[in-house]
């Protein structure tokens, strides 16, 4: 069975949005669900860190503030490239904020004050859950043979590891002092 899925006169109605791949349909579902979710927690932890970011206060203020920044730029920075590579194998991608919020497993937090010290533990245990995921998807990725996408998410993986180490000694350091 020929895996490639091009825009060929056999299909019944090619839709304006079935990008020509050689992976198989159950593939590109399958990769699509799991980039989706991990989409909609990247947005989810986006908007944490900012909201911590501009709601942290403390001795610490200045470092963690500019943390959460750069932090939430980063974030923020993988989006695209998650979202495109969904395209890019023939899925179909996040729409609204309402699609976010189905399939986002990083909890908001919407309380009016939370202290410093458990704003960095919580986007470190987001940050772990991230990694994971993406982890999840990457198997999911060697097992199709989608090496393209599993090369993105070794990048993002990393990057999530980073944020998580740093996250981590900044509570560890707030500690001792």
């Amino acid at each position: 069975m020929n895996k490639v899925r091009a825009l060929d006169t056999r299909r019944k109605v090619a839709s304006s949005l079935d990008t020509p791949t050689d992976l198989s349909e159950a593939a590109v579902r399958e990769l699509s669900a799991k980039l989706n979710e991990i989409l909609a927690d990247t947005f989810a932890l986006y908007l944490k860190t900012k909201n911590f970011h501009w709601h942290i206060s403390g001795p610490h203020f200045r470092d963690y503030h500019l943390l959460l920044d750069e932090q939430s730029e980063q974030i923020f920075g993988t989006t695209d490239d998650i979202a495109e590579r969904v395209r890019k194998i023939g899925g179909t991608t996040l729409r609204s904020i309402g699609h976010i919020s189905k399939l986002q497993n990083i909890k908001d937090n919407d309380e009016e004050f939370v202290p410093a010290q458990e704003m960095l533990r919580e986007l470190m245990n987001d940050n772990k859950m991230v990694a994971a995921s993406m982890r999840e998807c990457h198997e999911l990725a060697d097992k199709h043979e989608d090496v393209a996408t599993a090369s993105i998410l070794e990048n993002f993986i990393d990057a999530a590891e980073r944020r998580t180490w740093f996250l981590f000694e900044a509570t560890r350091t707030a500690h001792i002092g």
